[in-house]
């Protein structure tokens, strides 16, 4: 009798915690959660076929490859909201128009900062008292 081919399972359990560890920058959510549904169903192909015997871990790779999936959309969703809300766009077409000029790209920049404190009462310098 041969040892159970344990490695695809915990391996989609592993890749998949990673998935939703790096959810927020949906790029590593989406490829971990992918990555943990394919070793998932691979391994609960093997547990199946009686070559492994962690059918369960392979599931569990599986759910939480979803979870990572759905919450790196729903972070994408939310990334793309806070872009247009902070004026992201405005910065980046003024920034493209300052081209290689320093001191115009740094103007933009200030300018959206400016706009950010001014949007959402954010201000980067500490004021007295909040130390």
């Amino acid at each position: 009798m041969t040892a159970p081919r344990n490695g695809t399972g915990t391996a989609a359990l592993a890749v998949a915690v990673a998935g939703v560890a790096l959810c927020w920058s949906v790029v590593g959510g989406v490829a971990c959660g992918v990555v943990a549904l394919v070793l998932g169903w691979v391994g609960r192909g093997r547990a199946a076929r009686r070559e492994a015997d962690n059918g369960p871990v392979a599931v569990a790779g599986m759910a939480l490859g979803t979870v990572a999936v759905v919450a790196s959309v729903a972070f994408a969703v939310v990334w793309v909201f806070a872009w247009r809300d902070s004026g992201g766009a405005d910065y980046l077409d003024c920034a493209m128009k300052a081209g290689q000029d320093k001191a115009a790209t740094q103007a933009c920049t200030d300018k959206w900062f400016t706009g950010l404190q001014d949007r959402f009462g954010v201000s980067p310098k500490p004021t007295r008292g909040s130390t």
